[in-house]
């Protein structure tokens, strides 16, 4: 018993310097933060007790970083409010202001605190009062600048400084290209936009994940208040993020230690300007519906041509051997006079390093198309319902050169090409495709008929 009130004594005392600035952190695309920090504290072999500013954590995934540590208990408060100030005084006696003043110095009275909710104040003369007696003087030990973290640790043997892990939340961060065309050729660049919502660095290292990572479920008592406020830095960098793989993931290091100020977006270059080949493809997607039932269509329907941009990702180009997370893609293009003008957008998927990038950035101006349904019959057998659809459709063309449409019909289950006044090309078991010459200041009819079955 006697080494149990030593050890429990040693831990009451044993405290380490508030500190809120995280050294590293990974940000996720969802929202997730993963911070890491070594506190320089001195810590004891055997058992130590230390109270630890970190913000708003989830208490659940905090964890030290180094072997030979372990957190035998923590205890997280997040209550800064004075009604939860109050509840850390139950058991001590408080000073309270009253509204009297003697010789120029306003009088007070003590106060022993029995307890909150009610709140119950054992006066010294030791009558009850469920009022408080005055303006209460709270010591500095009651009060909570930020969410406080008590932790206890266990260490195998003395060392300085306590290295620790945890998630917390308030920032996020998505990748945003820009896409400069110049006949084959377009000139990319990279950058990643990462807003603050509440998460305040100030000289941090600053990781960010590209992936999808499992998770299994958000924890709501996460939020992030925008307390702290730091001047802004720049994250642009003319050398880019340097690029690593991990597990499933990949991870991008900005060079150079950064702030991160609640309110506002900074930007940070994922990689040096590149090169790469480019195509444009035109395409108009078919009318068969992926599952069930096939309709009858009443009247000729207009319908929208795909502008499909190609960047070309060999895997021997520079560009190529990018792997390059999902995010969203702005196409420009210069005008006569020099000018760059938007021309397209997209949101693009996670690449991997030499897979071509196909961006549907917007619709085609001088190429229209209309459908029109030619026939349709439908029959019911025994467990089945078979029904043959003809379309017509006509590509027009406004522009002064001939163009490519390619017609693109795609269905799960059993269906079936029965003839076509334009070749098919058959690219899977549930895509055919139509490739469309349209003559400049013309246009193309294509008829086809296709049997469906559910």
């Amino acid at each position: 018993m006697r080494n149990t009130i030593v050890v429990v004594a040693s831990l009451l005392t044993l405290r380490a310097s508030p500190l809120t600035a995280q050294s590293s952190v990974t940000i996720y695309s969802d929202g997730r933060v993963l911070a890491r920090q070594e506190f320089p504290v001195q810590l004891p072999a055997g058992l130590s007790a230390h109270r630890l500013d970190l913000g708003m954590i989830d208490p659940g995934s905090i964890f030290p970083t180094a072997p030979g540590l372990n957190l035998s208990r923590t205890m997280y408060d997040v209550a800064v409010d004075e009604q939860n100030t109050m509840r850390r005084a139950v058991g001590r006696n408080l000073v309270f202001e009253t509204g009297s003043w003697s010789n120029g110095i306003r009088d007070t009275v003590v106060a022993f605190v029995l307890g909150v909710q009610p709140e119950r104040f054992r006066l010294q003369d030791g009558r009850v009062t469920f009022s408080r007696p005055g303006n209460p003087r709270y010591p500095g030990d009651l009060i909570l600048v930020n969410p406080t973290l008590d932790v206890i640790v266990e260490s195998t043997a003395a060392r300085t400084g306590l290295p620790l892990a945890w998630f917390t939340g308030g920032a996020s961060w998505q990748a945003s290209y820009q896409v400069v065309l110049s006949g084959a050729t377009a000139r990319v660049t990279g950058m990643a936009a990462i807003p603050s919502t509440g998460l305040a660095l100030e000289g941090a290292e600053i990781q960010l994940l590209a992936g999808q990572v499992g998770q299994a479920g958000r924890n709501a008592g996460i939020p992030m208040q925008a307390d702290r406020m730091y001047a802004a830095e720049a994250l642009a960098s003319s050398v880019g993020a340097q690029e690593e793989s991990i597990g499933e993931v990949h991870l991008y290091s900005l060079p150079g230690r950064h702030t991160l100020v609640p309110g506002l977006t900074t930007t940070s270059a994922m990689f040096e300007p590149a090169s790469a080949g480019y195509a444009r493809r035109f395409v108009l997607r078919g009318v068969l519906p992926w599952y069930g039932g096939l309709g009858q269509m009443q009247e000729e329907q207009p319908q929208p041509v795909e502008v499909v941009h190609v960047l070309r990702r060999g895997a021997g180009t520079d560009f190529g051997k990018l792997p390059l997370p999902g995010g969203v893609w702005r196409i420009y293009q210069p005008d006569q006079a020099g000018r760059l003008q938007l021309i397209g957008e997209a949101a693009g998927p996670h690449t991997a390093q030499g897979q071509d990038l196909e961006l549907s950035a917007g619709a085609a101006f001088n190429l229209t198309a209309r459908r029109l349904q030619t026939e349709f019959t439908i029959r019911r057998e025994t467990r089945k319902t078979i029904a043959q659809a003809g379309y017509q459709v006509t590509i027009a063309n406004g522009a002064d050169s001939a163009a490519t449409v390619e017609v693109v019909e795609a269905r799960a289950g059993e269906w079936r090409l029965l003839s076509s006044s334009i070749p098919a090309e058959r690219l899977s078991s549930s895509r055919t495709r139509f490739r469309v010459p349209v003559p400049a200041r013309g246009e193309t009819v294509l008829s086809y008929l296709v049997e469906v079955t559910w």
